[in-house]
């Protein structure tokens, strides 16, 4: 029976789906070293924790990598390609769980959430006329602007949920066109940084995304606009925007992802409270979980019967897949006669 290794648990029903297509190995810690070690004499690995560079000269056996999610900067994929290994992931199922996670976030900044809750957090019924006063800074979100940087699934669930459900303006800034039908107006990212209230950054993590926010970019926001990450923590320049946060440039921000997970304990952001932090859950949710694995498992099962599978990343590497699949059947075959 073929080898799947999950470098973290997934939903039950899913990872139950998975157990009928293979035999599941789940790693014990996500370390390099660990994954290493239980990467070899598996054909497939499920991705939801970084992995090492090395990893498919570790395990010579893998043909597949399938992302447990969107984003696949977790995933050497040069080196997949360069050693015939196909990769896969599964976008935008669960882009309403973003969206609502960013929309929470922007509701909990306009309304100064955080500081009603600590108040009474500290004080109680003492506290409570203050809790009120603090709400006299509120502001709502209707007519306000949404910037949003990059517009796949889930900046266009974003844009959806702000102006259909909330009734704000919204602008994105992408490389390529809008869609005919978006309900957002195309800028460039200096006219975006400049005129929105909230800037979202919901863009892959790639070489031209990587420090795209930085000292110069957060000085062009609005003093009281807030940032919003959903993306991956290097798009930003954490230094930049401690420093932004700390003198007022921006009223605050809303981090799901940072340089480093989980964020150190004595990393300045512990210490604002402007800011929301979240340890990057804006994607999770039981329906979320269910969607991603069961779309996993899909995948998985187009890998272990040496098909392509939906979403494929690389598919260049597919030639190469294949052959080395009709191999491996060659060689169970031959065993099998011996």
């Amino acid at each position: 029976m073929p080898r799947v290794l999950l470098t973290q648990s997934i939903h039950p029903l899913a990872q139950a789906r998975l157990a009928e297509l293979a035999e599941l190995v789940v790693a014990p810690d996500t370390t390099a070293e660990t994954l290493r070690g239980s990467a070899v004499g598996c054909e497939v690995v499920m991705v939801r924790a970084q992995l090492p560079a090395d990893i498919f000269d570790a395990a010579p056996s893998l043909i597949g990598a399938v992302r447990h999610g969107a984003g696949v900067d977790m995933i050497p994929i040069s080196a997949a390609t360069a050693h015939g290994v196909l990769v896969a992931n599964v976008p935008g199922v669960n882009a309403n769980a973003v969206a609502e996670h960013v929309l929470r976030s922007m509701l909990q900044l306009a309304r100064g959430s955080g500081a009603v809750a600590a108040e009474l957090a500290t004080t109680r019924s003492a506290g409570w006329a203050r809790a009120r006063a603090l709400a006299d800074s509120g502001f709502e979100l209707r007519g306000r602007t949404v910037g949003v940087v990059g517009f796949g699934h889930v900046g266009q669930a974003v844009v959806r949920a702000c102006t259909q459900g909330i009734g704000m303006r919204a602008l994105a800034h992408v490389r390529s066109t809008l869609p005919d039908n978006a309900a957002a107006q195309h800028v460039t990212l200096d006219e975006l940084l400049t005129a929105s209230d909230f800037v979202v950054l919901a863009c892959p993590l790639t070489d031209a995304t990587r420090g795209l926010i930085g000292p110069a970019q957060l000085a062009l926001m609005r003093p009281g606009a807030f940032l919003i990450n959903v993306a991956r923590g290097p798009v930003v320049n954490e230094a930049a925007l401690v420093e932004a946060l700390r003198s007022g440039r921006i009223a605050g921000a809303a981090l799901d992802v940072f340089d480093t997970q989980p964020l150190p304990d004595t990393h300045p952001f512990w210490q604002m409270p402007q800011v929301l932090i979240t340890p990057h859950v804006a994607g999770l949710t039981e329906d979320s979980m269910i969607a991603m694995g069961t779309e996993v498992a899909l995948a998985v099962e187009h890998l272990l019967r040496g098909d392509v599978p939906p979403h494929c990343i690389n598919p260049e590497a597919a030639t190469a897949f294949e052959l080395r699949c009709r191999l491996a059947a060659q060689a169970r075959s031959e065993d099998q006669r011996t």
